[in-house]
């Protein structure tokens, strides 16, 4: 019988009290499938939900099959080697007492001889050439992630489920997951915002507030299916916006009839020979006639207005983020940054960089890649002068400004509307406001202290504070900045580059990332 798990009105609560869920049915059967939503929404917690780590405050999940799991974080306890992560420790113990003589007949029954090949051919799959003993401390990040890949697949789920699997990994671990995913024949409940993985997948399960929608097909077709949505939803607002002008229209018509036929009948009754009695009654008629008309104008001018007002929130919700910045000025000759043989680290005898070279002329993208470990972050350090270095020179060619992944540049202290005019004196209040509400942050938003801001509202505030002064700067130097944050948010900052006009230099593993914001060369660090 095929994996799956069906959801039935469940509901749960976080430790805080907010409800996350509310009588939510949803199932997911054999294929894969992905899981998208707001940071805050519920991904990781329906996940752990479905594992039984957490317990619904009502509602059913029912699981059929055996369920294999990859966690976020991979955190290494002392002295943990591979074989623990395999949970393979024993049965390798049992191997090493047998081949010393020191098992019994039974132990000697219940040892597996292939263990220790399987757990290498698994490893090997995904291209680690470490044996079982190998300590998972002495791994990197992504290393370590291939084995628990590795461990995955070595238990035989029927199930697996993935919860931002590629976040932290460079390329070739990000491929690696690619892989198993393509290969999966299974089910899988896949949570990522990496939308190139989500390409992979066979249907897309949009989490909200209000509940789940199912998308068949993978995230190309999702996004068509929501474009979709926006076009329909923008043309339910023309006709309730039609309807409010043909409802004034007709209301306006109505009166000027009824006036005229008050017009009509005073010029009767001043001609004489009507009673007043009538002349009276007539009057109250009228008078009675025109408050129903406009009571009737009332009834239809709100019931147009409400469809209106609700056709408009969701053209608001569906529309792609966009905005407008002052130019820079950059001219397209200009050495914006020059480096040239660059190297130094945190360690003056030991440079994680060395002797890297290139220039950065008018507005270009460019991107620097490699693997984990090979020194991208401690080079935008070095190239912004917030690590001193070994030999070499850097020559900035004007205003640079710095987004790394802890937005540091905004005070936490601080509103959002404090934080921009501080770092832009000569904007005035409006145009702070109007740049703030362009960015999202309207009105009392634009008051919030940064330290309550969720990863992608800090990131969307430190893109609004450094791009959206009268003088932009010509050169913005962003470090990892899609990691940790939802699509919707990604998707808010691309389109804040794509308005961009200045040079910018970006670390990023995220090739869709990378692609939208138009990066056009690469430097490569730890190839040789």
């Amino acid at each position: 019988m095929p994996a799956s798990v069906t959801i039935s009105q469940l509901s749960y609560s976080g430790p805080d009290g907010r409800s996350l869920f509310s009588s939510l049915d949803l199932s997911f059967g054999p294929g894969r499938t992905g899981l998208v939503g707001r940071n805050g929404v519920g991904k990781s917690t329906l996940l752990r939900l479905i594992l039984g780590e957490v317990q619904p405050g009502s509602g059913t999940i029912s699981v059929s099959g055996r369920i294999g799991t990859l966690r976020q974080t991979l955190q290494p306890g002392q002295g943990e080697t591979i074989a623990d992560l395999f949970g393979a420790t024993a049965g390798l113990h049992l191997l090493d007492r047998a081949l010393a003589g020191e098992a019994s007949a039974e132990e000697m029954a219940e040892a597996d001889w292939t263990l220790e090949i399987r757990i290498e051919a698994a490893l090997a799959q995904m291209g680690l050439a470490h044996d079982a003993q190998t300590l998972l401390a002495s791994l990197s990040g992504g290393q370590r992630t291939r084995a628990a890949l590795a461990a995955l697949v070595f238990g035989e789920p029927d199930l697996i489920l993935l919860d931002e699997p590629t976040n932290n990994l460079d390329a070739e671990g990000r491929e690696a997951v690619a892989g198993l995913l393509a290969r999966w024949r299974g089910t899988a409940i896949l949570v990522s915002h990496d939308r190139q993985l989500l390409e992979q997948v066979d249907a897309i399960v949009e989490l909200t507030s209000l509940g789940a929608t199912t998308y068949g097909g993978n995230w190309s077709h999702y996004r068509e299916r929501k474009a979709q949505e926006l076009a329909a939803a923008q043309h339910d607002l023309d006709v309730a916006e039609r309807q409010i002008r043909e409802s004034a229209r007709k209301a306006q018509d109505a009166r000027e009839r009824q006036d005229r036929r008050q017009s009509a009948g005073r010029k009767e009754a001043a001609k004489g020979g009507m009673p007043r009695i009538l002349i009276g009654g007539l009057k109250r008629r009228a008078e009675q006639t025109a408050g129903a008309l406009d009571r009737l104008a009332e009834r239809q001018s709100e019931a147009t207005a409400d469809q209106a007002q609700v056709a408009r929130a969701r053209v608001d919700v569906l529309t792609p983020f966009a905005v407008a910045l002052a130019p820079t000025g950059l001219h397209a000759g200009k050495v914006v940054l020059r480096v040239d043989g660059l190297s130094g680290g945190y360690v003056s005898d030991a440079p994680v960089v060395r002797d890297v070279t290139f220039d950065i002329i008018g507005p270009e993208r460019v991107a620097i890649t490699g693997p984990n470990g090979s020194g991208k972050t401690t080079l935008l350090r070095l190239v912004t002068g917030d690590l001193p270095a070994a030999s070499g020179t850097v020559t900035r060619g004007g205003s640079v400004a710095v987004l790394d992944q802890q937005v540091a540049l905004l005070d936490r202290a601080e509103t959002i509307l404090a934080n921009f005019r501080r770092l832009n004196p000569d904007s005035s209040e409006n145009d702070c406001r109007a740049v703030l509400a362009a960015f999202n942050f309207r009105n009392d938003a634009a008051l919030q202290q940064v330290g309550t801001l969720s990863g992608g509202e800090m990131l969307r505030a430190g893109l609004a504070c450094v791009l959206g002064g009268k003088t932009p700067p010509l050169l913005l130097v962003l470090d990892e900045p899609t990691n940790h944050l939802d699509i919707e948010a990604i998707e808010v900052v691309e389109a804040g580059l794509r308005a961009y006009d200045g040079a910018l230099l970006v670390v990023s593993h995220d090739r869709t990332f990378l692609e939208a914001v138009g990066v056009e060369r690469e430097i490569r660090l730890g190839e040789g």
